[in-house]
């Protein structure tokens, strides 16, 4: 027998938390999988991509455990409102699998990358913070200070100490337990202000535990969606009537800015997916892969598409 690695597909998930609404989160991140994809099969041209999705609050479906990298969304509603079904247990059951898998490492190791409701809901298992209504809905393009932590972690060390990604958010993660963090081995990365308090206590960002990091914001978030969610006239209104025109026009400015949302899209997913990747390489005869490019100018040429905007974003 050859001593070579073997060379395993390499399996993607989305794990769809919209229970069932119409969003653009989930363009985006077929979107970047597909251009993720892409980048493998010019390094690798005989490994076999695959895609897959479920969409476990509206059908129930558990969470298929036999996928390397999972991505798992955004959604509508509570935190709360799964408790006692059926998919809030599997879902549970499926962060062990993936902490456990990555503990052991080797060929068959998972890993995991939650979004704002999944990252609420990866809070709540791990008990690592408390999960509340926000007073307000937050919403819009926002900065994201990263702490010391985040900044010399890979996920967010491209941005310094500030990143700008879209929020749309009615709960948030506050009162770390920061003892419980660091025996899982994980690491606050990101917050809602710099002193942890001044513009609010929102724990924004986790390096979670083995195999598993989490963010509250949408890096997946791309200027045709955010334009065509804050071109709305009844979003537009609502952003001005919470944080003012000048704040508007802003944002606005903000969105054909090639250092803010363009570089958030273009580094903490397709960043995070290399990475995990390149952990898999030296077990499966992978060429690894070298980090995502900054240069997003397509993204900036695209005009907002025309499709109703992600109730996704919402968590």
């Amino acid at each position: 027998m050859s001593g070579e690695p073997r060379q395993l597909p390499l399996r993607i998930c989305l794990v769809d938390m919209n229970n069932g609404h119409v969003n653009q989160a989930m363009r985006c991140l077929r979107g970047i999988v597909s251009t993720f994809f892409d980048r493998v099969r010019r390094h690798n041209p005989n490994v076999e991509c695959v895609l897959g999705e479920v969409s476990p609050r509206d059908t129930q479906n558990p969470v298929p455990r036999d996928y390397d990298l999972y991505i798992s969304t955004g959604g509508p509603g509570s935190p709360y409102d799964g408790d006692g079904m059926p998919w809030v247990t599997d879902y549970s059951g499926f962060l062990d699998h993936v902490a456990d898998s990555a503990i052991r490492g080797g060929e068959e190791q998972s890993a995991l990358f939650a979004i704002c409701y999944s990252f609420e809901m990866v809070v709540r298992h791990f008990r690592l913070a408390a999960v509340v209504p926000r007073t307000e809905r937050k919403f819009g393009v926002m900065p994201i200070y990263t702490t010391p932590e985040g900044q010399a972690h890979p996920l967010l060390r491209p941005f310094g100490d500030r990143l700008f990604a879209f929020e749309h958010r009615s709960w948030e993660a506050v009162d770390l337990d920061e003892p419980l963090l660091e025996s899982l081995g994980g690491s606050l990365l990101a917050r809602e202000s710099r002193d942890g308090m001044s513009k609010g206590r929102a724990i924004l960002g986790l390096d979670v535990t083995a195999g598993i990091e989490s963010v509250q914001f949408h890096p997946e978030a791309d200027r045709p969606g955010v334009m065509n969610w804050v071109s709305r006239p009844e979003q537009a209104a609502a952003f001005k009537a919470a944080y003012g025109e000048l704040t508007y026009q802003a944002m606005l400015r903000t969105l054909d800015d090639p250092r803010r949302l363009a570089r958030t899209y273009a580094l903490v997913i397709p960043g995070w997916m290399a990475r995990r990747f390149n952990m898999l390489a030296q077990f499966r005869g992978y060429v690894e892969l070298p980090p995502p490019s900054e240069s997003q100018a397509d993204i900036f040429a695209s005009p907002p598409i025309q499709d109703r905007p992600a109730q996704a974003a919402s968590a």
